[in-house]
């Protein structure tokens, strides 16, 4: 983690309820999967939220999960382990890059010191999880793991309609505005006596 000093008040109280966030059972299929898709030569991290961080924050593990996904040409060209801040952080951007293209939604993506200062250790296991969920809707043979680890996402469902069905329906009362059904004046009687005009001359 980056040199800083504790944290105190408001911040701490911050920083407390993202790290309620993180799930150590996720961490675990994670890591099942990465090791799966990677083979062993990533390595296994230290049980716990550090070693996950440590792990993941040279960005090579990354870097080479997001390569493995993909079929032809690799995303990440050059994947070096450095202990320089910048190339660790330029590679984890990389990888950012890489599984935006793959498609995963900017709203799942973490930032680059959320994974390397270790501030949000859950919005990485988000990325990590959505971009699993997108390999296994894909279906494209470079998913490797088990299916089950991950939700599909759900796919588009286009349906086409002539224009004779789409006259049709403008013609149906939905039921949400109400219904008219059953209603009709009948039985219906005068509302008591009309008024009364008296001329007392």
């Amino acid at each position: 983690m980056a040199n800083k000093g504790p944290a105190y008040g408001l911040s701490r109280e911050v920083q407390s309820k993202i790290d309620k966030k993180y799930d150590p059972e996720l961490e675990d299929r994670l890591v099942q999967w990465i090791i799966a898709q990677c083979g062993d030569s990533v390595g296994k991290p230290q049980p716990g939220k550090q070693g996950f961080q440590q792990w993941l924050k040279d960005g090579c593990v990354l870097c080479e999960l997001i390569n493995s996904l993909a079929k032809d040409s690799k995303p990440v060209k050059k994947i070096q382990s450095s202990s320089m801040a910048f190339k660790q952080m330029e590679q984890i951007s990389q990888f950012l890059g890489a599984a935006e293209r793959y498609g995963v939604t900017k709203s799942d993506m973490f930032q680059t010191v959320d994974l390397w200062e270790g501030k949000d250790l859950a919005a990485v296991q988000m990325t990590l999880l959505s971009l699993g969920s997108l390999a296994v809707t894909k279906d494209d043979g470079c998913y490797r793991g088990d299916p089950s680890w991950f939700h599909k996402k759900s796919q588009e469902n286009k349906r086409e309609f002539s224009d004779e069905q789409l006259k049709e329906g403008q013609s149906v009362i939905g039921l949400q505005m109400g219904t008219n059904k059953g209603a009709s004046q009948a039985g219906m009687t005068g509302y008591g006596r009309p008024r009364q005009i008296l001329n007392n001359q």
